[in-house]
């Protein structure tokens, strides 16, 4: 009864999700550029390098779970304020507030699951809250689809009719976790902002942080750009181009739902390398490929590949220093921030090269994941 609220604030993380195909909407409906449109993920994203570190501090204060229950309710607030417009200010405070919510959220949440599971069942565990959080990514463009096609005929809010669905699951999110009472570790010492910050010494801990910035930059981008690819090589509409980030969203889905099982019996490192080896192959396809298929078929690698990344380096960076977790938590979700730097250069690769532009960026952040992948092998954790 303890892991099923919990599962559902991992279903409320997948809300930030929604960012990168509600940018394309936005950008349709006020006619923005390329780059002011990914200006909106990477806003999002940028609330990460300002909140993790110090909501790392708050959790030694207040707690994990009333950390989490906070970053529940900011979340709930940032979904009710686009049901009343889409203005350009009122959309920048929304995705504002949402990446705030959801930089509390990673930072105190997946601590909180290590008072429920540890040891070597904690990448496993993890990689089903990265599935759970995964179904509210694939449903939110299929939502917006439903709501710009049905819904604006009839009641007007078309495809922000996602954000008043989301912010029920908030409420649902918050009375579950706020009933539920969770026996928490005590943090060993209490901690400043240079001490965590100074965790970045240790070469690993680096390498960890290194490797989310990739991930999340990888994820976003994908989100964000998916669509773009299929409206400028196939020349078709936005209604259209938008379940390309379904295709991302359910392949990661179910990369999550499988790698809960595969990280049982084999090892992280090997799985991990199995899964750069297919963002390897999808960015080399969307590259050069131009049918449906194809394109459908990398993008599905990458959704399939970039599913386990970030719950096999958060889990290694959690065992690296176990009486340091709240400050190694904040650290790794301030790599979150990747998300901020690549949608920016992926918008102005984009607007002078195209969209192979934008995948050229993706591709520096797998390049990484592959360094990455051959350093893990030489680092003991026990």
């Amino acid at each position: 009864m303890q892991f099923i609220p919990v599962m559902l604030c991992f279903f409320a993380m997948g809300f930030v999700d929604l960012v990168g195909v509600a940018s394309n909407y936005v950008k349709q409906d006020l006619g923005l550029s390329e780059s002011q449109a990914n200006l909106f993920p990477s806003l999002v994203f940028f609330w990460f390098l300002i909140f993790a570190v110090p909501t790392g501090m708050v959790m030694n204060k207040i707690g994990r779970k009333n950390t989490v229950l906070v970053s529940v309710a900011v979340t709930g607030l940032s979904l009710l304020l686009p049901i009343f417009g889409n203005g350009y200010w009122l959309m920048l405070i929304a995705f504002s507030l949402l990446g705030i919510g959801n930089a509390i959220m990673q930072t105190s949440l997946n601590p909180l699951v290590t008072n429920l599971i540890s040891g070597d069942k904690l990448a496993s565990t993890l990689t089903f809250g990265q599935f759970v959080k995964a179904i509210a990514s694939f449903l939110a463009p299929i939502l917006m689809a439903w709501g710009a096609t049905t819904l604006m005929p009839t009641f007007g809010l078309n495809w922000r009719i996602v954000f008043a669905i989301y912010a029920g699951a908030s409420l649902l999110s918050f009375a579950a976790l706020a009933a539920t009472p969770i026996e928490e570790d005590a943090p060993d010492k209490a901690s400043g902002i240079v001490e965590c910050l100074r965790l970045l010494g240790r070469p690993f801990i680096f390498l960890c942080f290194i490797g989310i910035m990739c991930h999340v930059g990888i994820d976003v981008g994908t989100n964000t750009t998916a669509p773009k690819i299929i409206m400028e090589r196939l020349q078709v509409p936005l209604e259209e181009a938008v379940y390309a980030t379904s295709i991302y969203f359910i392949f990661r889905t179910i990369g999550c739902f499988s790698g809960t099982f595969l990280l049982r019996v084999l090892s992280a490192r090997l799985f991990f390398a199995i899964s750069v080896a297919m963002m390897v192959a999808s960015m080399t396809m969307l590259f050069f490929v131009s049918s449906i298929g194809a394109l459908y078929t990398a993008i599905a690698l990458v959704g399939f590949g970039n599913s386990n990344i970030f719950s096999i380096v958060f889990s290694q960076a959690l065992l690296h220093a176990p009486s340091e977790k709240n400050e190694v938590s904040g650290l790794m979700i301030m790599g979150l921030f990747g998300g901020t730097i690549f949608p920016l250069c992926m918008g102005y690769a984009a607007e002078s090269v195209g969209q192979a532009g934008a995948v050229g960026v993706m591709a520096l952040g797998v390049v990484f994941l592959l360094f990455y992948t051959f350093k893990i092998r030489s680092i003991n954790l026990k």
